[in-house]
C-alpha cells in the first residue's frame, strides 16, 4: 500500500526560514550548530563519550576546564610568611648550635682556631682595616639614617618603625651575649668579642636600608650592595685579627634571623608609588 507523500508546507505554517525554537522545547533536541545532524551534541561528538576520552582536569584528575567548583585541582603555595619564619628559626638553631660549640670547646671551635690562624695577617693590612670600618656606628647607621629619612619621605612610615627596631634590637642581644659567652680576640686576652658587633651592625644597618629602598628602584640593586657591604666587612674583621670566624658567622646567623623577622612587618603592597 503505497504512502502518499507529505506537503512540506502545511497550511497552518505559512512561514519561510529555518524552524523557531518554541517555549518549553528541550534544547537537547536541536539539531547541532555544527549541522553534524546529530540531536544531543553541538560539536559533532557522540551524543555519549566514553569515560576513558575525558579530559582531565588540572592536577591530573578528570574534569572540565575550567574546573567545576569543588576541590582545588592542586594546593595552594606555602605562605610567603611561613616560609619567612621557617629561614629565621633555622637562623635561630644554627646560631644555638655555634654557641654551644664555642661555650663547649667542640670541635667546630677547634676548627675554628686552625682558620684563624691561616687567615689573620694576610691581604693588605690596610684594607682591612678600611674594611672592617664599615662595620662603625658612625658610617652603617648613619646609612640606614639616610634610608630611612627617604623612606619616610616617600610615606613608608611602618617599614621605617620596623627598620629602627631591628637596628635597636642589635645592641640589646649582642652586648649581653657577649658578657655570657666571654670569647677572647685571637690578637687581644680580654673578653667580649662573641658574637661581632661590628658585622652584627653592618648586616643589620646595611640590609635595612636595602629593604627600606628596594621597593623605590627599578632594579634591585640595594639587596646585592648590602651582601657586599656585610661580607666586606667581615672580611676585614677576620684578616685584621679584630674576631675569629666563628664571631662573624654567628653574627650572621642571628642578625639573618633579625632581618627576616624585620620584613615580615614591612608592607609588601604592589599599590606603592611606581619605582623612580
Amino acid at each position: 500500500m503505497r504512502e502518499t507523500p507529505r506537503s512540506q508546507v502545511t497550511v497552518s505554517d505559512s512561514r519561510q526560514g529555518p524552524p523557531q525554537l518554541t517555549p518549553g522545547c528541550a534544547f537537547a533536541h536541536t539539531t547541532g550548530a555544527s549541522d553534524s545532524g546529530s540531536p544531543h551534541r553541538s560539536d559533532g561528538r557522540s551524543p555519549h563519550t566514553p569515560r576513558g576520552a575525558r579530559h582531565t582536569g588540572p592536577g591530573g584528575r578528570p574534569g572540565t576546564t575550567p574546573p567545576v567548583p569543588g576541590r582545588p585541582a592542586s594546593l595552594p603555595p606555602r605562605t610567603p610568611l611561613r616560609r619567612v619564619l621557617f629561614s629565621a628559626l633555622g637562623c635561630a638553631v644554627l646560631f644555638a648550635l655555634i654557641t654551644w660549640q664555642v661555650m663547649s670547646t667542640g670541635p667546630l671551635l677547634q676548627l675554628d682556631v686552625r682558620v684563624d690562624h691561616q687567615l689573620v695577617g694576610t691581604g693588605p693590612g690596610r684594607l682591612s682595616a678600611y674594611l672592617s670600618d664599615l662595620g662603625n656606628a658612625q658610617v652603617a647607621v648613619v646609612v640606614l639614617v639616610a634610608a630611612m629619612a627617604y623612606a619616610l619621605w616617600r610615606g613608608s612610615r611602618f617599614d621605617v618603625l620596623a627598620a629602627g627596631l631591628a637596628m635597636a634590637a642589635v645592641p640589646a642581644l649582642v652586648v649581653p651575649l657577649k658578657l655570657w659567652v666571654a670569647r677572647p680576640g685571637p690578637l687581644d686576652p680580654s673578653t667580649g668579642y662573641f658574637p661581632s658587633g661590628h658585622t652584627a651592625t653592618a648586616m643589620v644597618a646595611y640590609g635595612g636600608a636595602a629593604l627600606l629602598l628596594t621597593p623605590y628602584t627599578r632594579r634591585n640593586w640595594p639587596v646585592p650592595a648590602a651582601v657586599v657591604l656585610t661580607l666586606a666587612t667581615s672580611t676585614g674583621l677576620v684578616l685584621h685579627g679584630y674576631h675569629w670566624p666563628l664571631d662573624v658567622v654567628a653574627s650572621w646567623c642571628l642578625c639573618g634571623a633579625l632581618l627576616l623577622i624585620s620584613s615580615t612587618g614591612m608592607r609588601r603592597s604592589s599599590s606603592r608609588t611606581p619605582p623612580c
